[in-house]
């Protein structure tokens, strides 16, 4: 097998602070996409809850980060480290084209497309109060634009495997 190009500028491992920013951006994702389900429905609420989870703390880390330069590193968000603790090393030449980079992308906008959905629904419903309602989409809109474009791109800048990702931001060497 041949060896990947990695991008020399990037990161041996990221910051810790960039790890507790990105994982507290995804939380607070998170937590907003449950509770603008759940202004519609608790059971909506609840599977919301459980597929995000599912899906962003198991099987995007499964399916990406194994094979993935920084597992059992400090990468931009910290899964490297995570998911060296629940899976083997998977193999670095099958990063670009490995089934969680078609689904990470797909996962990322279900996380607010499914709250969006949601929310407005919910907003049809006149008899509960529609400010905190508002709150909650401002708030998910703002976490969601912020994950997706600033947070995405400053971490692939500095990302070791964004010559060979191609959901990298950055693709200038």
């Amino acid at each position: 097998m041949s060896k990947i190009e990695l991008y020399e500028g990037g990161l041996e491992e990221y910051p810790k602070s960039s790890v507790i920013v990105g994982n507290l951006a995804m939380a607070v994702w998170i937590v907003l996409g449950t509770i603008g389900c759940w202004f519609l429905t608790p059971l909506g609420a609840w599977i919301f809850l459980a597929f995000a989870l599912i899906m962003v703390g198991v099987v995007l880390r499964k399916l990406v980060c194994t094979d993935c330069y920084y597992y059992g590193k400090w990468c931009g968000i910290g899964w490297g480290k995570l998911s060296a603790l629940m899976f083997p090393k998977g193999n670095e030449e099958r990063f670009g084209t490995s089934l969680g980079l078609k689904l990470a992308p797909i996962t990322y906008k279900l996380l607010t497309a499914v709250p969006l959905v949601f929310l407005i629904t919910s907003m049809f419903d006149t008899s509960r109060l529609l400010v905190p309602k508002i709150i909650v989409l401002v708030l998910l809109l703002a976490v969601s634009f912020y994950s997706g474009t600033i947070g995405r791109k400053k971490g692939c800048a500095a990302c070791k495997m964004r010559l060979v990702c191609p959901g990298s931001a950055v693709k200038e060497k």
